[in-house]
């Protein structure tokens, strides 16, 4: 029996897993250098997490998530996203009874029971931050930049980036009364009303085309922003400006979980075409206090590796030589000598592969080839007796002389 791997995973195999490395590394990187520390956590969770901390209405809840029952009896749910659990672990080990905000960056696997197709996946990967304790309009910002730093150190173009206000408390309270009135208006089916019912909101994320027509005409948040509200979305909005962050207002956004709050925003690539999210998130002002925390506010924002590959491909911006080596050494007859060589080159940072095996000269050099390698090297007795090799550059095919003892600079 030929084993296969479940229907609608993502999995990464060379030379593409080269690739995932790079976009991965390169959406964490803007995070670590504002100061974020690096968590990680379970891919499975009590299930009454997520219910409690992504929302009853959402399509995750209800629809997406891979629920079992253990051993112990107990409802686990693989992880659908990775906020609640950043939230329980703060709260689990009091990261939020020290000094604030508490900055963490975390990646890895989520899972959702969805209908597969080119983008979305139901093992899929992202990158995310929170930045949890403080309700201050500049960390909304900053956390903003990082994601659209980290787009653009990959080298991506072909996005926008959409955001929104969903107000404080007050604000909602009063856009919902009128809100729900306007659902009144309608002929709703069953399932949608139930929705409705849980989080107005949540009619705004509806993608059939009766539907959007439907709340084109329902009243927005925005217009409904207390004084609050609407000097935080300003101030945000002016910090963005001063980054040179390029961003539209778009009134209509809802992400799909029920706990954000205030700041909003979504990356939308623009070649992907059904799947164009590459990332979002928002603010949050009671999910750690519902999840039995402190009642602090946080912001943070999770990142599709997968899909911002596939962003990444699509716009050709991925370097060609990614994940190969720096040098490849073909020893003759000098096998012991090689290894030495290359574990000091290793040990110095160099990428350095030999070749194995009874190989001759001749399929030595087409291994050395196909491996992208930038330097290649034939170790014979002679070279390793004057200590001395000849250094050859694959892409150009010039050779130089080298001493063995210099060949950590020459590469």
């Amino acid at each position: 029996m030929n084993f296969q791997a479940p229907k609608g995973v993502s999995e990464y195999i060379p030379p593409r897993s080269a690739i995932f490395e790079f976009v991965r590394e390169q959406l964490c990187a803007p995070a670590k250098s504002a100061g974020y520390k690096y968590m990680e956590l379970p891919v499975f969770e009590d299930t009454g997490l997520f219910a409690r901390g992504v929302g009853e209405s959402t399509d995750i809840v209800t629809k997406e998530m891979y629920t079992f029952e253990d051993r112990g009896g107990r409802s686990i749910t693989l992880r659908p996203e990775g906020t609640a659990g950043v939230m329980r672990a703060v709260i689990e080990h009091g990261l939020d009874r020290g000094q604030l905000p508490v900055k963490v960056l975390y990646s890895g696997a989520y899972f959702r029971a969805e209908r597969p197709q080119k983008g979305r996946y139901r093992q899929f990967y992202q990158v995310g931050i929170e930045a949890i304790g403080l309700n201050d309009p500049l960390i909304d910002a900053e956390v903003i930049w990082l994601a659209d730093q980290a787009f653009k150190n990959i080298g991506l173009k072909n996005y926008r980036l959409e955001i929104t206000s969903l107000g404080d408390a007050e604000s909602r309270a009063a856009h919902r009364k009128d809100l729900l009135k306007f659902y009144e208006t309608l002929n709703l089916d069953e399932a949608t009303a139930s929705r409705a019912k849980l989080n107005p909101l949540r009619l705004f994320d509806d993608k059939r085309p009766e539907m959007v027509e439907a709340m084109s005409k329902a009243p927005k948040l925005l217009d409904y922003l207390n004084e609050d509200s609407k000097l935080h979305f300003e101030k945000v909005r002016a910090y963005l400006d001063a980054l040179g962050v390029q961003y539209e207002i778009n009134s209509k956004l809802v992400r799909g979980f029920d706990y954000y709050t205030g700041t909003t925003f979504e990356f939308i690539h623009l070649g992907l075409g059904a799947q164009s999210a590459i990332g979002g998130g928002g603010r949050y002002d009671k999910l750690m206090s519902e999840l039995g925390g402190q009642d602090l506010s946080g912001i943070g924002w999770g990142l599709g590796v997968d899909r911002t590959l596939l962003a990444a491909e699509e716009e050709g911006v991925i370097p060609a030589d990614l994940g190969n080596a720096d040098l490849f050494i073909i020893p003759l007859g000098t096998q012991l000598a090689a290894i030495k060589i290359a574990a000091e080159l290793r040990s110095a940072g160099k990428v350095v592969e030999i070749a194995f095996g009874d190989r001759g000269l001749k399929g030595a050099m087409k291994a050395a080839d196909k491996s992208g390698a930038k330097y290649v090297l034939v170790l014979g007795e002679n070279e390793v007796e004057s200590g001395s090799v000849e250094l050859k550059t694959m892409s150009s095919g010039d050779v130089k002389s080298v001493r063995i003892s210099d060949l950590v600079n020459a590469i």
